[in-house]
């Protein structure tokens, strides 16, 4: 069993506009109305950087930064954790396009942002981060692989953790192969020791065999959970808005799950 505290949480989805006008939605306490993701360049990039982001890099730079505004955490002291089960998908699209006719040159920006770890490094440059980063991709286990990786570094090595879940669609043909419905990010805020910003503790149990995964009561977000990986975190999300002592399970490779203990500061 892990035990750490959360101290800040970011959100961006369809019809989830940011922790703050979400949080009613996921707590039961205001009906969930879809609407497409708002997408937006964040501010902490210069703007050159602003130009070459791409969907991802906006989803995860838009949740991290509402995480670290609401915790007060220094965004230059904080490991990161940026877990998603595709990464730039139009650019694999458009990189597969490209290599698939002549001449097949790829442009500088498109390659390196191809890399897994691009929203790493943007994060780091508007961050002007130098602490260690993972990058994570684990198909549909993909938020279940960030959140067991960023529990076991707060348990560790008594990091203070950003934890980064994000996702979007591909475009056509992959997505008919690949279908992920909408573009969805969120982030946490994890931390060793209590202290007056702390939200809630979660306790994290990395458990062998199948369980039931815990699934949201509303059809639309249930509708998000299922169909976006990162979203798989919704129900922990909706445990955290709720402010009530709650249990969950997240299902992980192998017929494995998580449980996870959520209990309010």
């Amino acid at each position: 069993m892990m035990r750490m505290f959360v101290e800040g949480i970011g959100l961006l989805g369809p019809g989830l506009d940011g922790w703050s006008a979400g949080r009613a939605v996921l707590a039961g306490d205001a009906a969930y109305v879809a609407a497409p993701t708002n997408l937006r360049a964040s501010d902490m990039l210069p703007a050159a950087e602003r130009r070459r982001a791409g969907v991802p890099i906006k989803l995860a730079l838009a949740v991290g930064q509402e995480a670290f505004l609401q915790s007060g955490c220094d965004t230059r002291t904080a490991s990161t954790v940026f877990t998603s089960s595709g990464g730039d998908n139009d650019n694999v699209h458009a990189i597969n396009g490209i290599l698939a006719t002549a001449p097949r040159e790829v442009s500088p920006t498109r390659f390196h942002n191809s890399v897994h770890n691009a929203a790493a490094g943007y994060w780091c440059i508007a961050a002007g981060s130098h602490e260690p980063s993972t990058s994570l991709c684990a198909y549909d286990a993909s938020f279940a692989a960030g959140l067991l990786e960023s529990a076991t570094q707060v348990t560790i090595d008594g990091a203070v953790v950003a934890m980064v879940a994000y996702d979007h669609p591909y475009p056509e043909p992959l997505q008919m192969v690949r279908p992920i419905t909408a573009p969805f990010g969120m982030a946490l805020i994890l931390t060793p020791r209590q202290s007056g910003k702390s939200l809630a503790a979660l306790e994290v149990e990395f458990v062998a065999g199948t369980t039931p995964e815990t699934t949201m009561p509303e059809a639309g977000l249930e509708a998000l959970r299922i169909g976006v990986p990162a979203a798989r975190g919704l129900p922990l999300l909706s445990a955290l808005a709720g402010g009530k002592p709650a249990q969950i399970s997240i299902a992980y490779f192998a017929d494995n799950h998580l449980n996870i203990r959520v209990t309010p500061c």
